[in-house]
């Protein structure tokens, strides 16, 4: 039964899922915007959004936090420095996802993912 499970899997197993959710969190910070499948997408955004909103309070543990969250220092430094200072003012919506389409080899629908201004 899937009570209480909230997560999609992602047909992988739990530990890939949890590689592949931070690798896209990391790129999505180093560039700001990335294209990937609608479900991933959707995905990333429940997680961003969490590690967005631990970056805002700035102090010592959230930076460790999120270094645990993200691959590349340099892009968890990004984020406390650069990206959580944007977003002092707004209380969520940190990330739109914009549709794309279906992709043209096997028909999986595309969409992009970028933090808002």
């Amino acid at each position: 039964m899937r009570h209480r499970m909230n997560q999609r899997r992602l047909s992988r197993p739990a530990d890939h899922r949890s590689a592949l959710l931070r690798n896209l969190m990391t790129d999505l910070v180093r560039h700001e915007r990335i294209r990937t499948t609608q479900v991933k997408a959707e995905e990333l955004r429940r997680e961003v959004e969490k590690l967005i909103t631990i970056a805002r309070r700035g102090d010592l543990y959230s930076r460790r936090l999120v270094s645990a969250r993200l691959y590349d220092e340099a892009v968890a430094a990004k984020l406390m420095t650069d990206v959580a200072p944007r977003f002092a003012d707004r209380n969520g919506g940190y990330t739109r996802i914009v549709k794309l389409g279906p992709r043209r080899g096997d028909g999986a629908m595309m969409a992009q993912i970028e933090l808002v201004q």
